[in-house]
């Protein structure tokens, strides 16, 4: 009786891959192959066109430089920054692919708003490290690097207006340990060792509650001149 019942499973199960068979021989249908569908992944976290979101664990990237976020997902794939989802996301990704997608978000309007934060008692001070910097400590100003305007210099330096203090925070952190990191010379690694935890919170505060600026685009490509020791790509 056993044995009976087991044919008649196997029988069963015959049929079933006969009748499924159109299935197996259909054409699958195709993706649609445009700038649409391969940004898809992206939307989640970033936006729809890469405005951000109201989680602020994820950075603007709609109107950043094209090859700065080319860069950054070179990094992704290639393990120089450390982020799982990104990681896993772009893993088998061609640079030209790439390249597409940096492009399309780099062409988005950034749509620059203040993060509505408040800077911290420390202001004056923080003030003065990021558009001054600190010489005693070889520590240049931001704006030495991100334009005099923090909206990024082209074609490889991001803005720094509009991001979420507690992003800047975590990613000042990640330059420091290690997680995120350049080829040399690795200038941000370096600048990020020197601030202190006080100061890492005071400059991320201090740059989110700037006011949006008009235009939000970045300084084209040599409007301004970056010290030697921040040359390389962050």
């Amino acid at each position: 009786m056993k044995r009976g019942k087991r044919v008649r499973q196997l029988g069963l199960i015959c049929l079933s891959l006969v009748l499924s068979s159109s299935a197996w021989t259909a054409e699958p249908s195709a993706a649609p192959d445009t700038i649409a569908a391969r940004v898809q992944g992206c939307q989640t976290c970033h936006g729809a066109h890469g405005e951000g979101t109201a989680d602020t664990n994820f950075p603007r990237i709609a109107g950043k430089p094209a090859g700065y976020l080319l860069n950054q997902l070179q990094n992704f794939r290639d393990g120089q920054r450390s982020y799982p989802p990104m990681n896993y996301l772009v893993a088998y990704m061609h640079d030209d692919y790439l390249a597409e997608i940096a492009g399309y978000f780099a062409a988005q309007p950034a749509k620059l708003q203040s993060m509505g934060e408040t800077a911290s008692a420390g202001d004056a001070a923080t003030r003065l490290l990021v558009t001054k910097g600190d010489v005693v400590h070889g520590i240049p100003a931001c704006v030495q690097c991100h334009g005099a305007r923090l909206t990024g210099i082209e074609p490889g330096i991001p803005g720094l207006i509009g991001l979420n203090g507690k992003y800047i925070a975590a990613q000042l952190v990640s330059w420091r340990v290690g997680t995120r990191h350049a080829k040399k010379p690795d200038c941000m690694h370096d600048i990020a060792s020197r601030l202190s935890e006080t100061q890492v919170r005071q400059v991320a505060g201090w740059l989110a509650s700037r006011p949006a600026v008009d235009p939000t685009s970045p300084a084209p490509a040599g409007a301004w001149t970056t010290p030697l020791t921040c040359g390389s790509q962050p």
